[in-house]
């Protein structure tokens, strides 16, 4: 067994760092009967060895030299985790093409925009949310290939393919600075943009993943759980399991995710804040929160055992800012939940604590051991480093405008502390993300408020909180109506507009100031505009004390 000190030479950092494809064929060579993919079927796993995976990515590659695409055409994925996945990755890049991942829930006019902006040349489908919308997204010209799980109409299938065509025998090495693949932003704040990554960039950011997060070369399990189209799950999962030679188990579903996970207990595993929150909420169900600080040790071993975390080197969190609240219940339980900060634009190669650190909640960390951080004189994060993107597909102005004299501008503000540690302080835009990491655009809920009389003024904040909260102050004709009745209304109004809502921006609750916002008290611009930082430093604390106590909250 190799040590995570010793890494082996296929992974060390050098300055012709390997590609995924050069691992993929390391691997392929030196360790084909160890065992790199495992599918489960109602909780009984098939495993694939790299013999297996390298035998099914060649026979694929073959299937895509056979259409004779140009170099380089953009082929997508739109599936959820399986072990087709990687083995799909490999193959695109074995081809010669470059990949262009979907999310499962994605939104049918973003994903027709990301297929028809990428000018696909052809379609990987597996299992997606808005199957039966297929036909409104795929371009009627973008021909599809069925992957495990697929329930549309497909013109071939992955299946057919490794039966039908011989394997591709030989082992192309791409050129360092083409792309690897097109990774698209969620797109909330409009349109998404195309990120574009080189074959080079894992090699150069991987290392510092696989140290830092005590992943034994040849020795480590992963448990792949968030959509492998997501930055993080691609990164730390994919693209890290073939750096460090990992095994990958994938999860069938929510129905059996759970089972999934105790029965693999996984070395490595990543998740976003909302499933943190369900497993303490879990938790405090059965065991009532007082009754916890009296846990013998065997009972916390017990629970994290049952969780499927017992084996656990490296405990990840990320994608949006989780309740320090909730790490700290996970590290007095015996989880060193470690939060990190990274973005598609930077291969998520920020900030991290790894497993020399001892984290401190609601903080990022420090900077990998690759790369310089600092802050703009407007405390907005900047990031310089050899996993920043060649630039937005297509979009040389905006790449233009969050790089900058090699430093990309993340848009989040934030401050660093006497230890060197990042704490992300927010948005520098209005635009936020809730801890189940979903961007809300605060002004396109305020406007709908604008059609109650009894209310004044509105703001939706809601970074790092479960659900957007809403802070309004009265009107004339709220502050002339009895407590009561006036409570009666608000909430009425609240129902309204939140049936008109997806889940993710829904208010739970309106929060009524006694104070009107004014240029005078510091709330509002000379030109009458929300002060947004400012009105959340001063109200956040009192939201914050009060959520979940009533639907609408008077101070």
């Amino acid at each position: 067994m190799t040590h995570h000190a010793d890494i082996n030479d296929a992974v060390r950092k050098t300055t012709n760092p390997k590609s995924p494809l050069q691992m993929f064929y390391h691997w392929e060579s030196t360790t084909p009967h160890q065992v790199y993919l495992r599918q489960p079927k109602n909780l009984e796993w098939t495993e694939y060895t790299w013999s297996q995976v390298g035998d099914a990515v060649r026979r694929l590659a073959s299937f895509l030299r056979s259409l004779e695409l140009p170099a380089a055409s953009r082929i997508a994925i739109w599936s959820s985790n399986s072990k087709d996945w990687p083995i799909v990755d490999l193959a695109i890049m074995l081809a010669g093409h470059i990949s262009v991942p979907l999310y499962p829930g994605q939104d049918i006019p973003s994903a027709r925009y990301i297929l028809e902006h990428s000018e696909a040349a052809l379609i990987f489908v597996g299992a997606f949310d808005l199957y039966e919308q297929a036909d409104q997204a795929i371009p009627a010209s973008v021909p599809r290939v069925a992957m495990l799980g697929c329930k549309v109409p497909c013109q071939y299938s992955v299946e057919d393919i490794l039966e039908t065509f011989p394997p591709f025998t030989e082992s192309p090495e791409p050129l360092p600075g083409d792309t690897l693949t097109i990774i698209y932003t969620s797109g909330t704040t409009g349109n998404p943009k195309g990120v574009e990554h080189a074959h080079s960039t894992p090699g150069y950011t991987l290392p510092d993943l696989i140290e830092g997060g005590r992943m034994v070369v040849g020795n480590t399990r992963f448990f792949s759980f968030l959509p492998m189209a997501h930055a993080g799950e691609r990164i730390i999962v994919e693209m890290a399991s073939l750096y460090c030679n990992g095994q990958v188990s994938f999860s069938e579903g929510l129905a059996t995710f759970a089972d999934e996970l105790r029965s693999v207990q996984p070395h490595i595993f990543f998740s976003v804040p909302r499933l943190w929150i369900k497993f303490k909420e879990g938790i405090d169900a059965k065991i009532p929160p007082a009754a916890q600080a009296s846990l013998s040790p065997e009972m916390k071993a017990g629970i994290i055992h049952n969780l499927g975390l017992s084996e656990a080197r490296c405990v990840i969190t990320g994608a949006a800012p989780c309740p320090p609240t909730v790490q700290n219940w996970f590290i007095d339980l015996g989880v060193i939940l470690r939060d990190g900060y990274g973005m598609t634009e930077n291969f998520i190669h920020g900030c991290f604590w790894t497993h020399n650190d001892h984290p401190k909640p609601g903080c990022v960390g420090r900077q990998g051991s690759e790369v310089e951080m600092k802050l703009s004189d407007a405390g907005e994060v900047l990031f310089r480093s050899k996993g920043l993107m060649k630039g937005y597909y297509k979009e040389p102005e905006k790449t233009a405008e969050v790089i900058v004299d090699g430093w990309y501008h993340t848009g989040d503000s934030g401050r660093i502390d006497e230890d060197g540690c990042l704490w992300v302080t927010g948005r520098i835009s209005e635009v936020f993300k809730t801890s189940k990491g979903k961007f809300v655009r605060p002004t396109d809920l305020e406007s709908r408020f604008g059609r109650c009389p009894l209310l004044s003024q509105y703001c939706v904040l809601g970074h790092g909180l479960d659900q957007p909260a809403v802070l309004v102050s009265l009107s004339e004709s709220g502050l002339s109506l009895d407590r009561e009745a006036l409570q009666e209304e608000l909430g009425r109004v609240l129902d309204v507009i939140n049936s008109e809502l997806p889940p993710w921006e829904r208010m739970p609750q309106m929060f009524v100031t006694k104070q009107e916002w004014s240029i005078a008290n510091g709330l509002l611009t000379p030109t009458m505009k929300l002060r947004r930082k400012q009105i959340e430093a001063r109200y956040r604390p009192w939201i914050e004390s009060n959520l979940k106590q009533g639907q609408v909250i008077f101070e």
